[in-house]
């Protein structure tokens, strides 16, 4: 198995059922999630030793987030334990031409109180392959900009390979301040999962030409991605059609030895759960980036991955690598 250490903060989910709406529920279901954690079942699922590094409470809400990651075999010896607060989050399901939305509360939480001297760097990154992490993570504060960006110079230092989604959040921070922040983590990082608005607002690249395809567009953005960092060697992104809540179309984008690899556009109908959607996608470029197969095969593998995600009620995608090979086989697709 391959080690892979992801470190982020997990939270408490409420959700209301399809068709209510936050202010008028009365009971809400409580799963776990959180985009970092997403990324680690996932890659559990698939195989791998993932090792979840964060902050909980510890008392009977902490017992029970590691009790929900143990269960999906992801490994929790690298969580710490102090402070009195579990991060949560509020999900009012979409239904139609209405989107979900999202309300935080997750000031002051445990995991936002994690400090680098808590970190035993030798046992989280030993035999470690790499390394992911989000932008929502550093989005928490100024001192966990600094935990991420010691934890990345850790891994450099130990030949660690570093996967960073950079997952923007409006209601965490402002475009400037998140690309600031990124600017100065990316001379880190090897793999990258950005978007075009993600490089146009974020990065100050230059609009193109709204003539040129979205393809085009990718092409000429992650070239000079990777002129102005070297370092990188992998990009991807997906491009989503929103039809309604419960219908979307959705293409997924791996960028290698300057060449955009794409896969098929799925007709995703009838969405369960579209949280988690983007996570299960990295984690499938990442399975396959890992285990080395060509870029065709692991943009289609990632895509699938992600499709699957949406019929699966909670953050993570429970599906093992078979049942997206299997996918892969019989899946209904939309020819390019």
């Amino acid at each position: 198995m391959t080690k892979i250490v992801v470190f982020g903060e997990i939270l408490a989910r409420f959700s209301t059922k399809q068709g209510e709406r936050l202010a008028q529920a009365k009971q809400l279901q409580l799963n776990y999630g959180g985009a970092e954690a997403n990324v680690a079942i996932s890659l559990a699922q698939f195989g791998h030793e993932a090792l979840f590094v964060s902050k909980l409470p510890d008392h009977a809400l902490g017992k029970g987030v590691t009790h929900y990651l143990k269960s999906l075999n992801v490994s929790t010896a690298a969580i710490q334990y102090g402070g009195e607060r579990l991060g949560t989050y509020y999900l009012e399901v979409g239904a139609g031409n209405r989107g979900s939305q999202v309300v935080y509360d997750r000031k002051f939480s445990s995991f936002s109180s994690l400090t680098t001297e808590e970190l035993d760097h030798d046992a989280i990154f030993e035999n470690a392959y790499l390394l992911h992490v989000t932008g929502i993570t550093p989005a928490l504060s100024s001192d966990m900009v600094k935990v991420v960006e010691h934890l990345f110079s850790e891994a450099k230092s130990r030949g660690v390979r570093i996967s960073f989604d950079f997952n923007y959040r409006a209601k965490l921070w402002s475009q400037k301040q998140a690309g600031t922040v990124f600017k100065r983590l990316l001379p880190y990082i090897d793999i990258c999962s950005c978007g075009e608005l993600d490089l146009i607002y974020l990065l100050d690249y230059p609009k193109l030409a709204d003539e040129l395809s979205h393809e085009e567009k990718l092409r000429q953005y992650y070239r000079q991605l990777k002129n102005d960092y070297p370092n990188l060697k992998w990009c991807m992104s997906t491009q989503r059609e929103n039809i309604s809540a419960s219908q979307n179309r959705l293409t997924g984008y791996l960028y290698a030895d300057d060449t955009l690899y794409q896969s098929e556009v799925y007709h995703i109908d009838h969405i369960i759960d579209r949280v988690g959607g983007g996570d299960a996608f990295v984690a499938g470029i990442l399975h396959g980036l890992i285990n080395k197969w060509k870029f065709d095969t692991i943009v289609s593998f990632a895509t699938a991955a992600s499709v699957l995600k949406h019929t699966v009620y909670g953050d993570a995608n429970l599906v093992t690598e078979a049942e997206v090979i299997n996918m892969l086989s019989h899946g209904h697709q939309i020819s390019r």
